[in-house]
């Protein structure tokens, strides 16, 4: 398994890929040309949300669980929106709640990143665009989602996109048991389901999307998140798991 982290090396941001038991800086660019350079320990290293996209594409409703437990319709296709960059903390930052703003909600899911640029890209080919995988929490505003209808508003607070804690290279997603999402609070979990149940696959999703408009390398796809979502306070910790990928847990306040 290769895993991708990015951390502050010696005062400058950087990629390192752990592979072979063997953690490294890497040297060049994470999605175009580079090597891996001198060995380092992550030990007691802060992780940082490991990269910037210039987007995330986040998916609505892709569980049919999930819609059923919010009295929702299940959708025809792909309902997307985008979270901006803005929004995304790394491992152990704080979700920060607005003042009067209602219910807040965690939702577990599992974010695609894209590795190479993508524009009308066919299903059958989609897994050549995949780089790799990330937990990702679509954390929401809930009632403010009802009253506005559209999802940005909800969606796009700062600190609404927890990401990480790395990017986890070689799952095989197209298993037959497809790869496991959950979400925690407090150690308690809320939320379990497989990427086998998704209502539209992830290639399906790289294929809607890229017709829509141009994925570029670091991209995220969130897919979608399973039954069990639920409000937030501050006081809590939430974390997000993905099998192969890791945890990401986020404390509230």
């Amino acid at each position: 398994m290769t895993r991708y982290y990015r951390i502050n090396h010696q005062g400058t941001v950087r990629h390192v890929v752990e592979r072979d038991q063997q953690v490294r800086l890497v040297d060049g660019e994470l999605f175009g040309e580079w090597r891996p350079g001198e060995v380092i320990s992550l030990d007691g290293q802060p992780l940082l949300a490991p990269l910037t996209p210039s987007k995330i594409v986040a998916i609505g409703r892709n569980y049919r669980d999930h819609a059923a437990e919010l009295n929702n319709p299940v959708p025809v296709e792909p309902m997307i929106f985008l979270k901006p960059p803005s929004a995304i903390i790394g491992p152990e930052e704080a979700i920060v709640l607005p003042d009067n703003i209602g219910r807040v909600d965690h939702e577990a899911e599992l974010g695609v990143v894209i590795g190479a640029r993508a524009r009308h890209v066919k299903e059958q080919d989609a897994a050549k665009y995949v780089f790799g995988f990330t937990c990702v929490n679509d954390v929401t505003a809930r009632e403010v989602q009802k009253r506005d209808v559209q999802f940005t508003r909800a969606k796009g607070f700062d600190t609404f996109a927890p990401m990480g804690p790395c990017i986890a290279a070689d799952l095989d997603y197209h298993g037959a048991d497809g790869i496991l999402v959950e979400g925690y609070v407090n150690g308690e979990r809320r939320q379990t389901g497989s990427t086998k149940s998704l209502i539209f696959p992830i290639d399906y999703l790289i294929a809607f999307v890229s017709a829509v408009m141009t994925l570029l390398p670091g991209d995220i796809i969130s897919t979608g998140t399973p039954a069990g979502v639920g409000p937030i306070k501050p006081g809590d910790r939430v974390t997000v798991k993905v099998a192969g990928v890791g945890e990401l847990t986020n404390p509230v306040k």
